[in-house]
């Protein structure tokens, strides 16, 4: 593939216009995006919600989830957690036999699928279950998680079974996963036919978050091995045809890479101010993330307090084609509380981007439900 000139502006300007796309509906949105990753976190809102109130039109906190059983979408694992569409989630199984990604892809011994099978048959003549009703049934007890704490051994055996394909989230209560036994069809026996799935899957990630510098490329195609286990082994293989068959440029030293049918030249960096979640497609890699801004970003909701600099759940600020600051929200008494902060030091002076900030607040107090906006202290 031929190599084009482009320079960082460039670049930036590519990266923010066709990720924030105008806004749509939702069922078009998810369909051009395919993917979008799932946090419980909600401060001020999720960022599955955060995400999408960007992309789709007069789109509220939790509408996702409200309207998720009249979408054609799925929770599951692709490079991380979060929603894809039916069709991507068709390319992915069926899994085999394997436990969760975090808990190193290892087989279930025997017991375990004993009691799998017993828990299977279990929601299939219920219909839909809600973990309660596991647990109440077979008090499995406890067992260790991955990231040490306890968990009712019913759940972890739910989490398993949806990972491998054979329940699917239903909807969910109060943000827990409600069940249904599911089935997928046979995998591919023809090479040709898992070739092309696992590079229609290396698509979807480019297309999520493109331009990639190559080391950024590498990472997206290389988490494939969570979202198809079955397929490791073709993973180095699909990365090598990306790079040959993706549109790229070099650009001070780092290789980048789109999808063919865009062209970089012809974006335009909107006259508009957002605040993103910090898993938004625009801001999701850091490495592209320090190469077009110049800034380190760092994701705090998991860091002691006193060590944080930017905050528990900070959102970086774009304005234009630029990650400029970044905002700290809260909803407290009904209104909505804003902290903001700024790589310069101080905000633009620019009257556009004062403009441009008050309605970008007031779009997050309408997609919060909050009753009014007021500005805390800018750091």
């Amino acid at each position: 593939m031929a190599r084009l000139t482009l320079t960082l502006d460039e670049l930036r300007r590519f990266a923010v216009a066709r990720s924030l796309f105008a806004p749509t509906t939702l069922r078009r949105a998810l369909s051009w995006m395919a993917f979008v990753q799932a946090d419980p976190i909600r401060a001020p809102a999720r960022a599955q919600d955060l995400i999408l109130r960007h992309r789709v039109n007069g789109y509220k906190a939790g509408d996702l989830e409200r309207l998720y059983g009249s979408l054609e979408i799925e929770e599951d694992f692709f490079v991380t957690y979060g929603f894809v569409t039916s069709a991507v989630q068709a390319l992915m199984h069926p899994r085999p036999d394997l436990r969760l990604p975090a808990e190193g892809h290892q087989s279930s011994p025997a017991a375990q699928r004993k009691k799998e099978k017993m828990l299977l048959e279990f929601v299939e003549e219920r219909g839909a279950v809600h973990p309660r009703e596991v647990e109440e049934h077979f008090a499995h007890g406890t067992v260790r998680n991955y990231w040490g704490g306890s968990s009712l051994a019913t759940t972890q055996m739910l989490g398993v079974m949806h990972y491998r394909g054979l329940l699917r989230v239903a909807r969910r209560e109060k943000g827990v996963r409600v069940y249904r036994t599911h089935r997928h069809g046979s995998g591919p026996l023809d090479e040709a036919v898992r070739l092309e799935r696992i590079d229609a899957l290396v698509d979807v990630a480019v297309n999520l978050y493109a331009p990639l510098p190559g080391a950024s490329l590498s990472y997206y195609v290389r988490r494939l091995r969570f979202a198809v286990p079955q397929w490791q082994e073709e993973i180095s293989g699909a990365l090598r045809r990306a790079r040959e068959r993706l549109a790229q440029a070099r650009v001070e030293g780092v290789d980048w890479y789109w999808p063919n049918e865009d062209n970089p030249r012809r974006a335009l960096a909107p006259e508009t101010v957002h605040l993103l979640a910090p898993f938004d497609p625009v801001v999701h890699d850091r490495t592209r993330f320090e190469l077009l801004w110049g800034w380190v970003y760092r994701f705090e909701a998991y860091t002691p307090a006193p060590k944080r600099k930017l905050g528990y759940y900070a959102l970086p600020l774009l304005w234009r084609d630029r990650v400029i600051g970044w905002g700290n929200l809260a909803v407290k008494n009904g209104a909505l509380i804003s902290e903001l902060g700024y790589t310069a030091g101080q905000s633009p002076r620019d009257r556009t981007f004062k403009r441009e900030l008050e309605a970008e607040l007031e779009r997050m107090r309408v997609f919060l439900g909050a009753n009014a906006v007021f500005f805390g202290v800018n750091v």
